[in-house]
């Protein structure tokens, strides 16, 4: 007895749900699913019996997943004389952005190697 592709659905929109009502009550400045991505990861490592029920289901989602492409590419026609005027500025944000992103996962990467070295050797 496992999710269904509706269940599964369902799971993610009331973890959404949770998300933001957290927010909303606390007033935090992070988006709503987020959270509610968050808490749904904490619930699966936490229960492990969900996880192979959500296999199947979590596979069919995969395989519609470029359907949600379609409204940011609708979005990108919609604005494209906007992105036009404003290419340059986008372009320097996303190459900072992404080199940003480059030099922090580098950093977390060496962080965590050299942390698992000491541990492999058993060092404090």
């Amino acid at each position: 007895m496992g999710f269904s592709f509706l269940g599964l659905i369902t799971v993610l929109l009331v973890y959404q749900l949770i998300g933001e009502l957290i927010v909303l009550a606390f007033d935090w400045p992070v988006p709503g699913p987020v959270i509610g991505m968050f808490l749904l990861l904490m619930t699966l490592l936490l229960r492990q019996a969900w996880s192979p029920y959500l296999v199947e289901p979590a596979q069919q989602f995969l395989r519609y997943l470029s359907l949600f492409f379609v409204p940011a590419g609708v979005g990108v026609m919609v604005h494209l004389t906007r992105i036009g005027e404003e290419w340059l500025s986008i372009l320097v944000a996303l190459v900072i952005s992404t080199l940003v992103s480059l030099v922090v996962t580098a950093w977390v990467m060496l962080g965590l190697a050299k942390l698992l070295q000491k541990a492999k050797l058993g060092v404090k």
